[in-house]
């Protein structure tokens, strides 16, 4: 998927601007971004605020507060400079506009695919032809099946994929997976990974050209404040 070619890049003598997902990836994200030397203000920290972009200790940088999912559009977009996103939304949209050169090592999880107990006995993934899922990743779950020449008809679900089996909506979920205890309380079974989940650090490429100083120092800090964990 590929952003417009008549996108504006964020201003050249504007702060750069970091995306940073809301939730479980923000609090294990917090203390690198210390690492890095990045301060945001009070209210940033102050769930019930409503705000969304904040100033930070540097004052050429600001940080905004999206859904994980729009961290990567609104870096693909030039709307921000830079951000952190998991490879399972990389993957999903797959931007050329987006440049990955840190790998932060948080937000540890997999994406696979799920199935009701009472039918992992009697079933054979190597014989299916044509199954349907419920998925938030339905590029990745189609592109994952043709590989295996399975037909994947996705139903686009944002949440409560483990209800989707239960309630006749389809037999197979793919979804993010870290205790499996959500899975194991639906009576859901792991039959497949698809791919193992990490948090990166992604830039701009446009931006990368027009401000290669500046981003490229934040990209040495990230990878620095990564190392040290």
């Amino acid at each position: 998927m590929s952003a417009p070619e008549e996108m504006d890049t964020v201003s050249a003598n504007e702060n750069l601007i970091l995306a940073v997902p809301k939730g479980r990836i923000l609090r294990e994200l917090t203390p690198l971004l210390a690492r890095a030397g990045i301060e945001p203000e009070p209210a940033f920290a102050d769930e019930g605020n409503r705000r969304l972009r904040f100033a930070t200790n540097d004052p050429g940088l600001d940080i905004i507060r999206v859904r994980s999912f729009d961290v990567a559009t609104f870096v693909a977009f030039g709307a921000a400079h830079l951000g952190v996103a998991g490879n399972d939304v990389l993957m999903e949209f797959d931007y050329p506009e987006l440049y990955v050169p840190v790998d932060l090592n948080i937000g540890h999880c997999r994406l696979s695919v799920a199935e009701p107990r009472d039918l992992v006995r009697d079933d054979d993934p190597a014989r299916w032809s044509h199954i349907r899922v419920a998925t938030k990743y339905p590029e990745i779950t189609r592109r994952h099946f043709a590989a295996r020449g399975v037909q994947a008809e996705c139903i686009k679900l944002n949440g409560a994929m483990e209800l989707a089996p239960s309630l006749g909506l389809c037999r197979r979920i793919v979804d993010l997976v870290s205790s499996g205890a959500t899975l194991a309380a639906n009576d859901l079974v792991e039959v497949e990974v698809i791919a193992e989940i990490t948090s990166r650090l992604i830039v701009n490429r446009a931006a990368l050209k027009t401000r290669a100083a500046a981003l490229g120092g934040w990209i040495e800090r990230f990878r620095e404040a990564a190392d040290a964990a």
